[in-house]
């Protein structure tokens, strides 16, 4: 979908049309959550804080969400993609892959199908979406956004070797600031230049996430669109108004995350094995820290000692916090389906073993 929050607001206020609009926090601390193209033009963008979206933009609207209302649209454009294919993996409220070689209409090709779902999402839900058209679904992904809004972008496999080989490596899907700015001391800039190096070198620069790079410059993705994606981990957080200063206050804010994160888990009744702290401090650090348990953690007490204990190991690191968050992951659905794991304790020593369905 196109700026999906900021667009269901401005269609439903027609007032909004056409001014810089975003959905979320216009406060010191608040974040925005979408941004209307016309706000993009400031350069504002999701995930930035409302302060310097202002900044860029003095005559922003912000707009607080409605989270039910998008999830209700969701669902309804979620439909409209199940009259074409069985095979949807949705990856948010606005994004989903699909996978049309199960052709439900008989329409015979891909890039009219996406013409027809465009054509429908803009006719019943009143917005606009945009469409990648490939192969493999790294490819696909990378080309739905590059004709964004309303627009459709097709890589054939007879294109897929030059489009790669042009991609400036920061476009590359999945490679983030950090591991473009590590390529490019390389000498890595476009994609071109990641398909000199063979498999082990990469291997051996970047860990297993080095051969998934070969891989995709090669146009070789074989992950297929999987409409059963297991939920790996829950997770709650919040960004606090005023920065905490002591430990009380923040383990005040762990009980009610980790409370807020067990509901989640017990309502599915998916408790998990890892616990993982988020801080991040008024300098915007980041620090993430995990603990994992050879046993499933079914209490909020659980969960909430093993945030304090985390918090405790990196007081030094984060005397003054801005965010907090708690994801509980390593979850039982996820082992179930991924396979049977036993556990045996004996005179201290864990002996596991996993075997595949």
């Amino acid at each position: 979908m196109d700026a999906f929050f900021a667009s269901v607001e401005q269609r439903d206020r027609p007032e909004l049309q056409g001014l810089p609009v975003a959905v979320g926090g216009a406060g010191r601390r608040g974040v925005v959550a979408s941004a209307s193209y016309e706000a993009r033009r400031y350069g504002v963008r999701s995930a930035m804080p409302g302060s310097k979206a202002r900044q860029l933009c003095p005559e922003l609207i912000f707009v607080a969400p409605r989270f039910e209302v998008y999830q209700a649209i969701s669902r309804q454009i979620r439909q409209i993609f199940l009259d074409y294919t069985p095979l949807v993996e949705p990856l948010s409220l606005d994004e989903a892959y699909l996978d049309v070689s199960e052709d439900l209409r008989g329409i015979g090709s891909a890039t009219l199908i996406a013409r027809e779902i465009l054509q429908r999402i803009q006719a019943e839900t009143r917005l606009t979406a945009s469409a990648g058209v490939s192969f493999n679904k790294f490819l696909a992904k990378i080309a739905s956004g590059m004709r964004k809004p309303n627009g459709m972008t097709i890589i054939t496999p007879a294109e897929a070797p030059a489009f790669l080989d042009s991609l400036p490596i920061g476009k590359f899907h999945g490679i983030g600031k950090a591991t473009e700015q590590r390529m490019k001391a390389l000498g890595i800039q476009y994609g071109r230049d990641l398909k000199q190096y063979p498999a082990e070198a990469l291997a051996q620069h970047f860990g297993k996430a080095g051969l998934h790079y070969y891989c995709i410059v090669h146009a070789d993705d074989r992950r297929p669109v999987n409409p059963h994606r297991v939920r790996k981990s829950m997770g709650a957080e919040r960004t606090f108004a005023e920065d905490l200063y002591t430990p009380d206050d923040m383990k005040a804010q762990l009980a009610l995350l980790a409370d807020k994160v067990y509901t989640h888990l017990s309502k599915y009744q998916n408790y998990g094995r890892t616990v993982t702290l988020k801080i991040k401090t008024p300098d915007f650090k980041l620090y993430t820290r995990s603990k994992s348990y050879s046993h499933d953690l079914t209490e909020a007490s659980a969960i909430y000692e093993a945030a304090c204990e985390l918090l405790n190991q990196h007081l030094h690191l984060c005397k003054t916090v801005r965010l907090l968050g708690i994801t509980v992951s390593n979850l039982e659905g996820a082992r179930v389906r991924d396979g049977v794991q036993l556990s045996f304790d004996f005179h201290d020593v864990i002996i596991k073993s996993s075997k595949k369905i």
